[in-house]
């Protein structure tokens, strides 16, 4: 998962850039990166950390000049968080340079790198962004857009892409549309991003979003769109629903909060606890979803846990006794609320489950009497190949395991999962239009080979 952003027909394309990655920081936050287009050459800068931490310094953006710009916040799920990695990437094909950016995972990359390789191509990143550009370079056409096509129709995945040469910006989407990407206006200039809250940052509308098999073309004569591929059945990863996108993010055509809302009334319906004092989150991604639960089951919503917002990736400490106090970094206990109450503590997903036994413990510390914990999602039990990175099937705790075994191994009073059933009733449209992998272990694009993060550095 990524977080991608593009500008065309602005004096101030790179700045916009920025802060559009700013509002999308949420999707990535080994890396960022932007490239920019002026007088016919590509400038790029890139680097490792937040966004602030790349653009810590203004006169960066007098080095990356010109009216059209894309960007890009990395989330890895093919390849480690080595430099190199971060996007947009930008390569030279025949006599031109271009940039990349890609939110997504591709599931055949395997045997086409191999393949490349043998025919002379040499691999500067160990990302499957990079494939992409690879394939169009062995492509023949005039325009980039005709060999982005002729690419795009050899990969399969998850993916929604913007390129940038010296005089266009182009954006694609799978046919399949998996991943979200959205059109805008801001006055003459126009925008693409993952979500529509890096619109509302910069004060833009939004027009729609590129649909699923659709490539735009955007240069000095406007906007002209093309299907590039024929449409299949529609599956939006639900996922970005329950914890990934904003809040404030209106996402395949449905508003995130009003969904994470729903999730938590739909679970209260199924599994309210008539003796808990209070409702609280796990903030912040479940915030919404406790309210829903708190309103549909009549319990008092409150704040439970405060969450330390300056914590980034945290090192894995040398002693047991600190990786026990780690997760004290990043929440701490309303001791005044959870004393001597019986709550119910609301999250989006148990991914590997050791958060959730640190936060249970915490609660205990705090003075809580009884620990309900109510999953806003069903168990997670299969990996995700579209972009999310979750882990082998054999790190998710609920891989194997019944309800009543997840609940030993958190260490809770009772656990209670929303059910898919429960989940896709939410939705305001065909349950069927939604990717739910990993919940049901029915992929929708056939997974081929080995997928793994790191496949291209054994």
């Amino acid at each position: 998962m990524c977080g991608i952003m593009g500008i065309f027909g602005n004096p101030e394309a790179s700045t916009l850039t920025y802060m559009g990655l700013y509002a999308q920081q949420h999707r990535g936050q080994e890396g960022a990166g932007i490239v920019s287009s002026n007088d016919g050459s590509l400038h790029r800068h890139m680097g490792l950390g937040l966004v602030s931490d790349v653009f810590h310094n203004h006169d960066i953006f007098n080095e990356l000049p010109g009216d059209c710009a894309i960007g890009h916040t990395r989330y890895s799920t093919t390849g480690n968080d080595d430099p190199k990695n971060v996007g947009p990437l930008m390569f030279n094909i025949d006599d031109s340079t271009i940039s990349i950016a890609h939110n997504g995972n591709l599931v055949n990359i395997a045997e086409i790198r191999k393949e490349l390789q043998k025919n002379g191509a040499i691999f500067q990143t160990t990302t499957d962004t990079e494939i992409i550009i690879h394939l169009m370079a062995h492509e023949e056409g005039e325009t980039v857009d005709v060999r982005l096509e002729k690419a795009l129709q050899k990969i399969e995945g998850a993916y929604s892409l913007l390129v940038i040469t010296e005089n266009e910006l182009i954006a694609a989407r799978d046919p399949h549309g998996i991943r979200p990407l959205c059109l805008g206006k801001l006055g003459e200039t126009t925008i693409l991003a993952s979500e529509t809250c890096a619109l509302d940052l910069l004060g833009a509308y939004f027009i729609r979003d590129i649909e699923p098999g659709e490539m735009v073309i955007i240069d000095k004569n406007g906007l002209r769109s093309k299907q590039f591929t024929e449409k299949k059945p529609t599956k939006h990863c639900i996922f970005e629903y329950i914890y990934f996108s904003r809040p404030d993010s209106k996402i395949f055509g449905e508003n995130v909060d009003k969904l994470r809302r729903k999730f938590g009334k739909v679970l209260a319906e199924e599994s309210s606890i008539d003796t808990a004092d209070i409702v609280i989150s796990v903030p912040d991604s479940s915030n919404t979803c406790a309210l829903g639960y708190s309103r549909r089951s009549d319990t008092k919503y409150d704040i439970g846990l405060i969450r330390n917002h300056y914590v980034g990736r945290t090192f894995i400490f040398p002693s047991q006794k600190l990786r026990d106090l780690s997760v004290r970094l990043k929440f701490n206990t309303v001791k005044g609320v959870l004393n001597d109450r019986e709550v119910v503590i609301v999250d989006d997903s148990i991914v590997r489950g050791t958060t959730l036994k640190k936060l249970a413990k915490l609660l205990r510390d705090g003075g809580v009497k009884k620990v309900h914990v109510r999953i806003s999602s069903p168990p997670v039990r299969y990996p995700c190949f579209y972009g999310m990175d979750f882990p082998t099937k054999e790190e998710l705790v609920a891989n194997g395991r019944e309800l009543e075994d997840i609940k030993k191994v958190i260490d809770v009073d009772t656990l209670q999962y929303l059910s898919l059933e429960g989940l896709l009733r939410s939705m305001s449209i065909d349950g069927d239009n939604f990717c739910t992998a990993c919940f049901s272990g029915s992929y929708p694009i056939k997974i081929r080979g080995q997928n793994d993060k790191k496949v291209f550095e054994k």
